[in-house]
């Protein structure tokens, strides 16, 4: 794997010469702060040695370099899930990859169902913990070059960015929530029980992505940030059946929001 990792990040560099400070993951229909960026390259994945092919509808599958809110970024635009048939080797990949391109921070975004009865569909939610339910990414043998066998994970998302977006947030008149994220492997969306079992244990939305890369970049040593469009709900009396693309629809409408912060943040930090 570490090799791999190596031989990946080697080729983006000799073919792009772009040392980014900042990456980005982009979430199911959250593409367009690409458009955002002023862009010195786009890779295509299956251009990309070792890399992975996205294979959801929302998720286009290029890797963005280039200047967003005055920094050297690199943005995914696609992920990759365990729901696609990919190990979690596979579906982290690119964290690992970023790391050796030299980012600092990363930045992620997903869209997730609201558990929290306070929630409503399009509101934008800060993540301030999770709980992983996927397999961890990290189980194997450990790289210590990449970091240590017990990775701490009592801070995975950083206090300062958090308070910077909160302040982005208020400053703008923008709503925003700030909760604990559930990740769980999908691609089903949950039962009425599976909901109700996810509040239960401290969760206020449910998703399919997010955790296991930032298991990974914490693992690392990488600050990480995140936040979630709510698209759907999952509390009692507020559950209606929906769809991939309603999903995507309520995405792309929030997304000038989420845009928003995230490149105000990024000029900040």
């Amino acid at each position: 794997m570490l090799q791999n990792t190596k031989e990946t990040a080697n080729f983006i560099t000799e073919k792009t010469n772009f040392n980014p400070e900042i990456g980005i993951i982009l979430g199911t229909g959250l593409g367009g702060l690409v458009s955002e960026i002023e862009i010195e390259h786009s890779l295509p994945y299956n251009e990309i040695p070792n890399f992975p092919l996205s294979t959801v509808e929302g998720h286009s599958g290029r890797l963005i370099l280039g200047i967003l809110g005055g920094k050297k970024v690199v943005a995914m635009q696609g992920r990759f899930h365990f729901y696609e048939g990919y190990s979690m080797e596979k579906v982290t990949f690119p964290v690992r990859v970023m790391k050796f391109l030299g980012i600092k921070n990363l930045i992620l975004s997903n869209a997730s169902g609201g558990v929290n009865p306070d929630y409503e569909v399009g509101d934008l939610m800060i993540l301030e913990d999770h709980i992983c339910l996927i397999p961890n990414p990290l189980i194997g043998s450990n790289l210590d070059e990449l970091g240590p066998r017990f990775p701490d994970m009592s801070d995975p998302y950083c206090k300062n960015m958090i308070q910077i977006a909160q302040q982005i947030a208020s400053k703008n008149n923008l709503p925003m929530q700030k909760g604990v994220y559930v990740a769980l492997t999908g691609p089903t969306l949950e039962t009425p029980a599976e909901y109700k079992y996810m509040r239960i244990i401290g969760g206020d939305t449910v998703g399919m992505s997010t955790a296991p890369e930032v298991i990974v970049a914490r693992h690392m040593g990488i600050p990480c940030f995140a936040m979630s469009v709510i698209t759907d709900l999952g509390a009692p009396g507020k559950i209606q059946k929906v769809t991939h693309e309603e999903i995507q629809k309520v995405s792309e409408v929030a997304e000038p929001k989420l845009t928003l912060i995230i490149k105000q943040l990024i000029s900040k930090i």
